[in-house]
């Protein structure tokens, strides 16, 4: 693993982070020294300001600041998900000081840095190297649908939420590492550039992937991991949800994917699509049960994203769903994800 740090720039604590978010909870890919953010949380530990959980993750107000405290730092990495993947211009100057130090960028956003002639002048002159995760594929490189997603035998679960920063990933790795404590023999699918910096081996990036090959190269990652692992289920991580009028997605995992078990995410307290209220309103729970139900797939739990919720009202909502559904409802953050064990054992059996 790599020694990485990541920048933030100020944006820690918002839904923006969500890439950072995810390396904190966890990744194999890298060994996580620290975060570049700002003063206001300089100083305190990046798992507590996430979720309360100490991770021995430090906050720097800067890179010069974390250079003076931290050694062999080999890589910083760019930690959120901006709407349209744009790199804020206050955080192409760190990438510049990052270089500037030898230390090598990896960059989840659409705005690749190996196109900034800039950039790659300086990261040559440095001894550095520049990792787009999100560059689309060749055209050579790219896999179309085929079919042979039919010969799985495994059961394939679509982790898909009623919105974007929902917790799809988390939810999905949180599932896998359940089944993997109960001696299951559980593989995830990744579906974003997250995914793969925390390590995931088998998957694409939806959203950098030609139309034309997004069900070839979900197919292809699927059928890859089950003949390659002789998984016992897959988790297949959601984008966005089914009706998000700015990136509607999920169809072709219940299709494409032939994903025939749903969890579906959900957060009681957010009204509009991204909490735009031009976006429109997210419609109801049951309306997307039944609509999933349609296209021939079954929601065997939902998952309950707490965002704005007290502790005492997300188990309500947690009661009030279970007796309106009769399916299990998870709070991943206050519970874990193991209720639901029972369940995707007698899928297996």
């Amino acid at each position: 693993m790599s020694n990485a740090i990541i920048l933030t720039n100020g944006l820690l604590t918002t839904p923006d982070a969500k890439t950072a978010h995810g390396l904190i909870r966890g990744t194999e890919r890298f060994n996580i020294l620290g975060i570049i953010d700002c003063a206001a949380t300089a100083g305190k530990d990046a798992g507590e300001l996430l979720d309360g959980k100490n991770r021995n993750i430090p906050v720097f107000e800067n890179l010069a600041v974390a250079l003076n405290t931290l050694n062999n730092i080999q890589c910083l990495v760019i930690g959120v998900a901006t709407v349209g993947g744009r790199l804020p211009g206050d955080m192409l100057e760190v990438v510049k000081e990052a270089l500037n130090n030898g230390i090598s960028i990896v960059n989840g956003l659409h705005e690749y840095l190996n196109e900034k002639p800039e950039i790659v002048a300086l990261a040559a002159s440095k001894g550095a190297t520049l990792i787009d995760v999100r560059k689309p594929k060749s055209r050579e490189a790219l896999n179309f649908w085929t079919g042979e997603i039919f010969k799985v035998k495994a059961p394939i679960v679509a982790v898909i939420g009623m919105d974007c920063a929902m917790g799809k990933r988390t939810t999905a790795r949180m599932l896998r590492q359940a089944c993997e404590a109960e001696n299951i023999k559980a593989q995830m699918v990744y579906t974003g550039q997250t995914g793969w910096l925390q390590g995931g081996k088998y998957g694409f990036i939806f959203d950098s992937t030609l139309n034309d090959f997004v069900s070839g190269e979900l197919e292809h990652a699927i059928v890859s991991c089950w003949k390659e692992t002789a998984a016992d289920i897959i988790f297949l991580e959601g984008q966005s949800s089914l009706r998000n009028p700015s990136g509607p997605c999920g169809i072709e995992l219940l299709i494409s994917g032939n994903a025939k078990q749903v969890i579906l995410l959900f957060a009681p307290k957010r009204k509009y699509f991204d909490n735009d209220e031009h976006w429109g309103a997210i419609p109801t729970v049951e309306s997307e049960i039944e609509i999933i139900e349609k296209l021939g797939s079954k929601v065997i739990a939902l998952a309950v994203n707490t965002e704005d919720c007290t502790n005492q009202e997300a188990y309500d909502y947690q009661k009030e769903y279970e007796q309106k559904l009769s399916i299990p409802v998870l709070l991943p953050m206050q519970e874990g994800v193991g209720k639901i064990i029972p369940v995707l054992k007698e899928l297996i059996n």
